[in-house]
């Protein structure tokens, strides 16, 4: 398994509240499975605190492009509020 690492701009398209779509690099990933929330928690919660506030920093999620080929991807929002690639998987 290969994982690549980036942080530039995708297009993201939902529908019912969850991606559907993807642009990145030119192509068009098309989502086939059912997106996951990705969280983040805290790395310091004291110790009263039994179930820390999470922050929703994006989404992992198959897509297909139109050839057929599958990959992996992690989409989150960058500190401007734009989606940006993660990681893909592949």
């Amino acid at each position: 398994m290969n994982i690549s690492t980036t942080r530039s701009a995708v297009a993201l398209w939902f529908v019912d509240g969850t991606p559907d779509r993807l642009v990145h690099d030119g192509t068009r990933w098309r989502v086939t499975d059912t997106p996951t929330e990705m969280w983040h928690e805290p790395a310091f919660v004291p110790a009263l605190i039994t179930h820390p506030p999470q922050q929703f920093v994006g989404w992992r999620f198959q897509a297909t492009d139109g050839v057929g080929t599958t990959h992996m991807f992690e989409v989150l929002r960058d500190d401007a509020g734009q989606w940006v690639l993660g990681r893909v998987y592949d």
